[in-house]
């Protein structure tokens, strides 16, 4: 024999209040898990080097050490995928990297990009970021570099 459970109008109200500040509460939050790197992970600009004047397209080749390179999307331990800071400071090491003209993605596993630059002076940087786009804990990051573009 089935029995029904019969619930009172505010016990269904309370079940609905709990069951939307969960999500509200699941969606709204600004807080990601981030990825650790192995401990001797390091990312460099192989080329251009600091101080150097280059002409566009600018050919950067990203160099790194003590971890892999995966795609984005990809959950692999010890791995992430490059993006290119240019003239910008370090973004948010909690939060996905922005993607805009000043922060290339290269989530496709790329070591090497061709830029196209304005003339003058420009700054390039690089960060690791994991699977989905999040700068590592503690971060991968390389030494900021400055470029002229003739």
């Amino acid at each position: 024999m089935a029995s029904t459970l019969s619930l009172t109008k505010d016990t269904e109200l309370n079940i609905i209040f709990v069951i939307t500040f969960s999500l509200i509460t699941l969606f709204s939050t600004n807080t990601y898990a981030q990825t650790p790197p192995s401990t001797d992970a390091e990312v460099y600009l192989i080329s251009p080097l600091d101080g150097e004047t280059v002409t566009n397209p600018v050919t950067v080749k990203f160099g790194l050490r003590g971890m892999g390179v995966a795609p984005a999307g990809i959950d692999r331990a010890n791995t992430g995928h490059h993006h290119l800071i240019i003239d910008r400071d370090l973004p948010a090491l909690d939060q996905p990297i922005p993607m805009d003209g000043n922060h290339k993605h290269f989530g496709g596993g790329q070591t090497e990009a061709s830029i196209e630059l304005s003339p003058g002076k420009h700054t390039l940087q690089l960060i690791m970021g994991d699977r989905t786009h999040i700068p590592h804990t503690p971060p991968v990051i390389s030494k900021k570099i400055t470029i002229l573009v003739k």
